[in-house]
């Protein structure tokens, strides 16, 4: 599995996930990676042969960082399902520090643990809209000044008691109102709409509105025209990624098909709040049916990451940019390949 990495890709997955098998009589299906991924043929020999293969795809602008990831895997695609929703796995993750689910409905005692650390607590106490080194909205940092007794002994309890209060507002909001209560982060001298900002990274070469309406409307309109067929989790992570601890609140939408269909599963990981480095985040993971070939049993996973971050524009921007990017393909790779071989040691 990866440490943190997320999701947009749109293009390259859900053009993939509509086809029905991955085979050499698909010709159409080695011409979209050949000419719409950039794939060499090498590559898609590759992922045949459960090699797995990464790359990153164009952004539309610099905060953009979008991943394309596949592998063929000799299992069944259940089994992933099952994975990807094994919390007690992922909580033994390099990098997951902590990870808790949330009860229904959730509660304030969910989020213990879910706290700052001392450096960002200190940092708080300057912390100002458009000079701030934590994402949040302006009312909130305006709240921190107001509530907080910064000369108090127990300054580091009054912050993180006043950060679960805020993140447990911000998911019931979001349980109620959908993606207009995620409102705007104002760390930055250039706010950041998170609503749109989402909605702008689901909307990359309009193909999961095109391939996959029903996933692409309700992550849009939730709570709103939930398909039948789609289970939902809430969890919160505190994750070591770059320099520092992040806290994320994740929304994880999951679609089981039936038995005839080409896709077996469909898990989406959508970021409701980050603490540092994602303005956004999407993971999108697809299981499709080998098709074709009945001597090939599994699926092909399928995975598209990306998400919108601040930081990785301009001269500086751009060198950190090209390292982060380079750093998220192999971890990609990397954690397709583990999948692949806990798949196939659990058969």
């Amino acid at each position: 599995m990866r440490k943190v990495m997320h999701a947009a890709g749109l293009l390259a997955m859900m053009a993939v996930a509509a086809l029905p098998g991955f085979s050499r009589s698909n010709p159409d299906l080695e011409t979209f990676f050949r000419q719409r991924i950039g794939l060499s043929e090498d590559q898609i020999a590759a992922i045949r042969k459960g090699n797995p293969v990464a790359k990153a795809l164009p952004p539309r602008v610099p905060a953009e960082v979008l991943l394309f990831g596949a592998v063929f895997i000799h299992a069944a695609p259940e089994a992933y399902f099952q994975l990807a929703r094994n919390f007690d796995s992922l909580r033994k993750v390099p990098g997951f520090l902590a990870l808790v689910v949330f009860t229904d409905p959730p509660q304030l005692t969910d989020l213990r643990g879910f706290a700052f650390d001392s450096n960002e607590i200190k940092a708080l106490k300057s912390c100002q809209p458009g000079d701030c080194g934590i994402q949040m909205p302006a009312t909130s940092i305006e709240d921190l000044h107001r509530s907080v007794d910064w000369s108090a002994d127990d300054v580091g309890e009054q912050v993180n008691q006043l950060l679960q209060k805020r993140a447990l507002e911000l998911l019931l909001a979001y349980q109620r109102e959908g993606n207009q209560a995620l409102g705007i982060y104002n760390d930055k001298r250039d706010p950041t709409a998170v609503p749109e900002q989402f909605a702008y990274l689901l909307s990359y070469g309009n193909a999961l509105s095109e391939r996959e309406p029903d996933l692409y409307r309700y992550l849009l309109v939730y709570p709103r025209a939930k398909p039948a067929n789609y289970e939902e989790t809430f969890y919160w992570t505190r994750v070591q990624f770059g320099l520092k601890p992040t806290l994320r609140i994740v929304h994880m939408v999951s679609m089981r098909g039936s038995p005839s269909d080409p896709i077996a599963c469909a898990i989406a990981q959508k970021q409701l709040y980050s603490s540092h480095y994602f303005q956004t985040a999407l993971d999108l993971s697809i299981c499709v049916r080998e098709g074709g070939d009945p001597k090939r049993s599994g699926f092909y996973l399928i995975k598209a990451l990306g998400s919108e971050q601040a930081g990785l524009s301009g001269a500086k921007g751009s060198m950190v940019r090209k390292a982060a990017v380079g750093r998220a393909v192999s971890n990609l790779q990397n954690s397709l390949a583990v999948i692949r071989d806990t798949l196939r040691g659990n058969q």
